[in-house]
């Protein structure tokens, strides 16, 4: 055994010298996120307004479906990025040196938006913010994957105190943004995202050092000479077809959720088959690939619903609530912070569930099952609702919603990255935690693509319809999750 590897055994398994019973490395990895998270939700949570909101009014002027769609793609892209990010890690650089490039290009992103006028700036930034984030939650999720046992029942505890990191982010980004927003406009909003990245980077150096493992710091499956020139010309092939297809108007800011909802079940498919079929991995880590199928399609639905916070309900808290408390209307992008202090006040409660449950907690199919019931319900909600004109909407029934969508969230997200790292291959170690991410890609910009069939006119169908979908698959979920804990061999 190394002298690493002794060490994080030691860091691993000693009280005293803990971060809540657990390696410090936790705490490095949940800060970096926190401060990732703020300078992404602070952004995402002006983003549908500053492209539909007037020139006049600081905004770029186009319509609200371009905005719906452009919003729901770049989130897409953000996750499906997570690809990238773990192929990175798995044949470049390791987890822990993508975590910290990512941060780099994320902080840059922010930048581009916060400096560069107009669509120029726009497209620039929210490329790097969603190629730099993509690759930072996947690899951020391996590196704290490494930290932990395979049988340790602390990892979702883990994972939902990394959760928790992550949404005081969430929370605190939205409002402080929104303030700049009101104070000086959209782009001081955006210079504030990039300062909190900085800051994240200082933290993460100086905690570097409890992060790193012998598993993070290196790629599990490094690239031949050969292999990198190959890749190097499908990279350049890539961004060249991206390019024409712009050019030649194929790809348009009114169609981009739908190229990238394609575009991440091709590259979903494709990854299945890659890792599934791989000669490196035995016949049980095989079967546990295989057991994700069901899960990565409850997921994506799950996901569909939960990220029209930033299309559908970002445009409904707009047109729809009243925003007036005390005489005072707020923002409408403050509602975005309702989500995440949901999930400070309650992570930490089912971290502890989970724990105190051990071996007794209900198993991840049923826990993906009740979270995509609990979000179909959510819709619910908004049901007796409509019809309503302006300002008709109050304030306590979007916070009902979010707060549904708070539980539903804590049984599928957290829960969904722990499980991506046990059901791993050795040999694509960062790549299967993309596959989650995945799922999260093709919800958020199927989010964009199903925000185009909202009108007011609509949303007693629309509403009932996606709310009913989500119901039903995790039906579905629980009904099966013997068949599919059979498929995950040992894995609960």
């Amino acid at each position: 055994m190394s002298r690493l590897q002794t060490t994080n055994k030691q860091q691993t398994s000693t009280p005293s010298r803990s971060f809540f019973g657990h390696p410090w490395g936790l705490a490095n990895l949940a800060g970096v996120e926190m401060w990732e998270r703020f300078s992404f939700y602070g952004m995402q949570g002006l983003l549908a307004y500053y492209i539909y909101y007037s020139v006049a009014e600081g905004g770029l002027g186009m319509p609200q479906t371009v905005a719906t769609s452009i919003v729901g793609a770049y989130g897409g892209l953000v996750y499906l990025s997570s690809v990238l990010g773990g192929w990175v890690a798995d044949r470049l650089l390791g987890s822990e040196k993508t975590v910290l490039t990512s941060a780099t290009v994320v902080m840059l992103g922010h930048l581009a938006l916060a400096l560069l006028p107009g669509g120029f700036g726009l497209g620039v930034g929210l490329v790097c913010v969603a190629v730099g984030s993509g690759s930072l939650k996947t690899t951020t999720s391996a590196t704290l994957g490494d930290l932990y046992d395979l049988q340790d029942n602390r990892r979702d505890a883990a994972f939902s105190i990394y959760y928790m990191g992550v949404n005081i982010g969430g929370l605190i980004g939205p409002l402080l943004t929104s303030a700049v927003w009101g104070w000086k406009g959209f782009h001081w909003g955006f210079g504030l995202a990039a300062v909190v990245m900085f800051i994240g980077l200082v933290q993460y150096w100086l905690m570097r050092h409890h992060t790193i493992t012998e598993s993070s710091r290196k790629p599990m499956n490094p690239l031949s000479r050969h292999e990198a020139v190959r890749w190097s010309l499908i990279g350049v092939a890539a961004v060249v077809v991206i390019v024409l297809a712009v050019l030649l108007g194929i790809l348009t800011a009114e169609n981009l959720s739908d190229v990238v909802v394609i575009l991440t079940i091709i590259a979903a498919v494709a990854l299945f088959i890659v890792i599934g079929a791989s000669k490196q991995i035995t016949p049980t880590e095989r079967s546990r690939v295989i057991s994700f199928i069901p899960l990565f399609i409850g997921s994506a639905v799950f996901w569909s619903l939960f990220q029209q916070q930033f299309t559908v309900l970002a445009i409904y808290a707009d047109q729809r609530l009243d925003r007036t408390i005390f005489g005072m209307e707020l923002r409408p992008s403050v509602v975005q912070s309702i989500n995440p202090a949901f999930i400070i006040i309650f992570a930490a409660v089912f971290a502890a569930m989970w724990t105190k449950l051990g071996n007794r907690q209900p198993v991840t199919p049923t826990k993906f099952g009740i979270g995509a019931i609990v979000m179909g319900l959510a819709f619910f909600v908004f049901i007796p609702l409509a019809g309503g004109g302006p300002n008709s909407v109050p304030l306590a029934a979007i916070v009902l919603v979010y707060f549904l969508f708070t539980m539903a969230e804590l049984c599928v997200s957290p829960v969904g990255q722990s499980l991506a790292t046990k059901l791993a291959p050795q040999a694509f170690h960062s790549q299967m935690v993309a596959l989650f991410f995945l799922s999260v890609a093709l919800g958020t910009a199927a989010s964009g693509s199903l925000a185009g069939f909202y009108s007011t006119d609509t949303e007693v169908p629309y509403f009932l319809t996606i709310g009913g979908i989500s119901v039903v698959v995790g039906i579905l979920l629980i009904a099966f999750r013997k068949s599919i804990l059979k498929l995950m061999a040992g894995v609960r």
